[in-house]
Formats: structure tokens, C-alpha cells, sequence
């Protein structure tokens, strides 16, 4: 068995990046990843503007408290100021550019404005207060969002601000989802005394899509070689990585290993040292990654999550294929590791203090499905730990795993 950190390593190392790419509108790029470096294409803000609705003024002519300024001008975010005149203020609105000759905004706050102008109440130290500088967001020619970078409102934002009407991406990963066995029935079918419903190709094309990956073609097999190959030769052809789940143990139904080896394919890594998750196969079949999944649901989502993700993120042509690994503490006392890392499903209570507490689920067996809807991700118990109530440990987010 491999150990977990090597087996993760692999499989990231495998990841084919984007050749291509796809220009998209801005209303189609959220979820996508930047084929290019973006490039500001002006300053912005594009001049000096006021961050307040309040005066322009120079600090220098700001008189006693009891003294007015006239007003100038009222000049709305908009339009063009008059340069400001020595000894009077020009009201301004956030957003207004600020007038030549002004160094300060007084916000209208500390203000009190009558017929005679406006009397300042509180008065700045220094000068340049409460003024946006011309490029202190992003600056023409810099480099403001780089490529691979997954793109999110905020970006969206970004392009905006700029008037970009577009930008170029990398396709979304394609990726076949096959499962195997007799005993599997789809759901809203009817189901015999020995069927089960198949819980994980839906599963495992959600957690596709919450990746910004595209679930293309979904297969079943039942456990029969030749059926399995049909299947896995359509998946091969049409997508960019294929998950096959289930049929990767040793049992002599489990046909996944010898049917890709009896296509030609070369099997990379068998079996991890993780738990859930040891029944882990990593191929190659006709040039495009094969990745093995366990059939227990449990099982599969958790190398999903933490096998397969920085696989996918590799795939999109992401910078950072690994997301944070966070710091958390075990609430469940003599907590024992095994002959393998073991991976708790556990929920993250935040403390008024320190690291979030961890709480396991009652149900840590492979076949508890309730608990991946319970939890907030996975607790790591190294392989041998004994860890008392209190004791600090990694946890893999999903909110930070399958984003």
C-alpha cells in the first residue's frame, strides 16, 4: 500500500494540463479558471476621487471652527469640478473627482453647512484625507488576476471595472463516470430482495459539477468483462478522466484491474493506506487517467474528495491544485489511529478562542451515508496516533476540498 501523502502526490502529478481554451462573455465565466493572465487596462480608480460625501478642500485653508468656507460649487460624482479656489470648498458626493487645487475631503458628517457655507467641526491632522487615489485599486499594465485562477464574483467584478466584456478559459474537464455490479439498480427503478440503489454516479456527478468539472457520459456495468470494456472504451473516447467506482478490491467479482490491463492500460498505484479508501486504482487507457474508486459511497467520496480534486484542479489548469489544510481539535476522547491514516467525518464547532472543536460522527462506517451530509469535512488521524480529548489535528475542509 502506498501512503496517503505519496498517493495524493501522484495522482496530482498526473493531471494533463489545458491546451486549448474558451473566450466566454462575462455571465459565463463564473466557475471557470483563466487560461491567461488578465492585464489592467487603466488605473483605477482613473483619478483622484472622494471616498465620502462631504468638501473639498485645502487643509491649509481650513479656518477656525467657528469660521464658514463658502461653497464654490455642488459637483456630483459625474461631472467635472471647477479647480477649487483659495479659501472656499466644493461640496462633492462619493464618488465625485476631486477638484485641482484640493487636498482634503471633510466628510459632511463633521461638517454644518448654512447660508454663509460650511463650518468645519472637526479638523484632520494632515492633509489627504478621505481621498481615493488615481490607481491605488489596480494599475494600468499590472497583472490583476493570473492565470489559473478560479473565477468568482469578485473577479467577474474585477473584469468589469476594467470594461472587459470577456476572457479566455480552460475547457472544463470532462469526466466519465462508470459503476459496476450486479446488485446496483437506478433509483426510481423497481428494486429486487438483493438489489441497492445506485447512490454514487449521482453523487459522484455532483461532486463534478461543485467542481466546476462536467459530468459527460455515465455509465453502468454489470460485473461481466466485456461489458465493462464497452463501456470503459466509450468513456475513454469521449471524456478527459474516468472514474470507475467499485470492482478495484480483490474479490473475484472486482474485474476493474484486469480489464484495464487487458486493454492495455498501465496501472500506476493500487491500493492506499487511508481509510476509508484502500481499494485505490490509478491508470492510464488510451492516454486519458483512470481513477479507481472503492464502491462503499463513503469511500468514494472521500477519495474523491481528497484524492481526485487536486487531480481535477490540476486538470483546469489551476495554480493551486492543493487547497488549506486546516487546524482543528479532536472532541472525542482516547482517539486511536490504525494500521492506516484514518479520515473521521466530523462537524467544526468554532471556539471563542483558538482552533474550531471536531466532533466525529457516532457512525464512522464506510457504508454510513447520512454522515457525509452531517459533517464539515475530514478529521486526519495519522496511523498509530493516540490522541487524548483536546489534541490538535488536521482536517480537510469541503468547502475548501470540493470548491
Amino acid at each position: 500500500m502506498l501512503d496517503f501523502d505519496t498517493a495524493q502526490a501522484r495522482l496530482a502529478a498526473c493531471a494533463p494540463r489545458p491546451a486549448a481554451h474558451d473566450t466566454l462573455p462575462l455571465d459565463q465565466l463564473a466557475g471557470r479558471v483563466l487560461a491567461r493572465d488578465i492585464i489592467a487596462a487603466r488605473d483605477l480608480p482613473p483619478a483622484d476621487n472622494s471616498a465620502m460625501d462631504g468638501y473639498a478642500v485645502r487643509r491649509a485653508d481650513i479656518p477656525g471652527s467657528d469660521t464658514p468656507l463658502p461653497i464654490q460649487q455642488r459637483c456630483f460624482a459625474g461631472h467635472a469640478p471647477e479647480p477649487l479656489q483659495p479659501g472656499q470648498a466644493i461640496r462633492l458626493f462619493t464618488g465625485s473627482l476631486i477638484p485641482d487645487g484640493a487636498d482634503t475631503v471633510i466628510m459632511q458628517e463633521d461638517t454644518h453647512e448654512d447660508e454663509r457655507g460650511v463650518t468645519f467641526l472637526r479638523i484632520p491632522k494632515a492633509a489627504g484625507t478621505h481621498i481615493r487615489r488615481q490607481g491605488e485599486d489596480m494599475q494600468k499594465g499590472r497583472v490583476i488576476l493570473a492565470r489559473g485562477s478560479l473565477v468568482e464574483a469578485g473577479a467577474i467584478a474585477m473584469l468589469a471595472a476594467q470594461g472587459f466584456t470577456q476572457a479566455a478559459v480552460t475547457p472544463r474537464v470532462r469526466v466519465g463516470v462508470l459503476s459496476t455490479g450486479d446488485e446496483l439498480v437506478a433509483p426510481g427503478q423497481p428494486l429486487p430482495p438483493a438489489g441497492i440503489y445506485n447512490s454514487n454516479t449521482p453523487m459522484l456527478a455532483a461532486l463534478c459539477r461543485r467542481l466546476g468539472a462536467e459530468p459527460t457520459l455515465l455509465c453502468h456495468a454489470p460485473d461481466d468483462t466485456g461489458a465493462i470494456a464497452s463501456a470503459l472504451e466509450a468513456l475513454c473516447s469521449a471524456c478527459d478522466l474516468v472514474l470507475s467506482v467499485g470492482g478495484v478490491s480483490v474479490g473475484e467479482k472486482d474485474l476493474i484491474k484486469p480489464v484495464i490491463e487487458s486493454m492495455g492500460g498501465a496501472l500506476d498505484l493500487w491500493r492506499v493506506r487511508m481509510k476509508p479508501g484502500k481499494p485505490v486504482a490509478l491508470a492510464h487507457l488510451q492516454g486519458k487517467p483512470l481513477v479507481g474508486l472503492p464502491g462503499n459511497p463513503v469511500s468514494a467520496f472521500v477519495v474523491f474528495t481528497l484524492l481526485v480534486s487536486p487531480l481535477i484542479r490540476g486538470m483546469q489548469g489551476r495554480h493551486t491544485v492543493y487547497p488549506p489544510t486546516r487546524r482543528g481539535m479532536i472532541a472525542q476522547a482516547g482517539t486511536l489511529g490504525g494500521e492506516r491514516d484514518d479520515f473521521l467525518r466530523v462537524q467544526a464547532h468554532p471556539q471563542a478562542q483558538g482552533v474550531p472543536q471536531l466532533e466525529p460522527h457516532p457512525q464512522q462506517s464506510s457504508g454510513a451515508q447520512a454522515s457525509l451530509a452531517w459533517a464539515h469535512g475530514l478529521a486526519r488521524i495519522p496511523a498509530g496516533a493516540r490522541l487524548q480529548s483536546g489534541a490538535e489535528v488536521d482536517w480537510y475542509a469541503f468547502s475548501d476540498w470540493l470548491a
